[in-house]
């Protein structure tokens, strides 16, 4: 099949470009990179000539609220509309476990706007909702940290390793449309504040973590099972631990 990848140039579409190209897909990355940009339409209509999937993991440049809305709007109405000229048979897209679940966020309404688009727009479809990356976790400590402390939520999370996000996506984008939710997770729950203390041990970071029921995430209040999945996840194999010995 032919499967343009937008956002095919960032951390998961290259791994998703190159894990579909690896079982013999026409996997085509469309980014700014690649002379496609879905804001302004330019690049788009080729791109999507002849796709039999669509499938998008691009993110904004910026997370601030009203930009972000705007760019998931904007870019998604645009991808939908050249997608329904091309006549293309399923259009799938990447977003986050909890989206719905954390209204005051800027970032996750914005990602819960661009799913409405695709569910009314008529197109078969497939929207995979993936827990945080392990990747992102350090970022997720440093937003929280004030100082020598590091204030994070006792809540649960259940954290997996980008590979496995894109091994995930390719399963999906190379079926059949779902025409639904995929909720993918990683293999272990963990409690926030926790996590941040083994993470910053293994690195020697002498910050020190409060589990602060009342910490934000990116400016969020979460709740107990906020950013964890429904039952019925598909779950990944990449441990923590393991993720950890790749890294190096």
């Amino acid at each position: 099949m032919k499967i343009v990848v937008i956002g095919g140039s960032g951390l998961i579409g290259s791994k998703l470009v190159d894990n579909l190209g690896a079982q013999g897909h026409e996997a085509v990355p469309a980014s700014p990179k690649t002379g496609v940009n879905t804001l302004t339409g330019e690049g788009v209509a080729e791109a999507l000539a002849g796709a039999d999937v669509v499938v998008d993991v691009s993110n904004s440049p910026s997370f601030e609220a009203a930009a972000v809305l705007e760019f998931f709007e904007t870019s998604t109405r645009n991808l939908l509309a050249a997608a329904a000229a091309a006549r293309v048979g399923h259009y799938a897209a990447l977003s986050i476990v909890g989206c719905d679940r954390i209204p005051d966020s800027g970032y996750m309404r914005a990602k819960v706007a661009q799913e409405k688009l695709i569910v009314a727009a008529g197109i078969p479809y497939s929207v995979v909702h993936a827990t945080q990356f392990f990747e992102f976790l350090q970022g997720i400590i440093d937003a929280a940290t004030d100082g020598d402390t590091v204030h994070l939520a006792p809540v649960l999370i259940q954290p997996m390793a980008a590979d496995d996000v894109a091994a995930a996506v390719a399963e999906v984008v190379v079926g059949a449309p779902t025409n639904a939710v995929v909720e993918i997770a990683g293999p272990k729950q963990f409690r926030l504040d926790e996590l941040g203390r083994s993470i910053l041990a293994s690195q020697q970071d002498r910050r020190s973590v409060v589990a602060d029921p009342g910490a934000r995430y990116f400016g969020a209040t979460l709740g107990e099972r906020s950013l964890v999945p429904a039952d019925g996840a598909r779950i990944a194999a990449t441990s923590l631990d393991d993720w950890r010995t790749r890294a190096g």
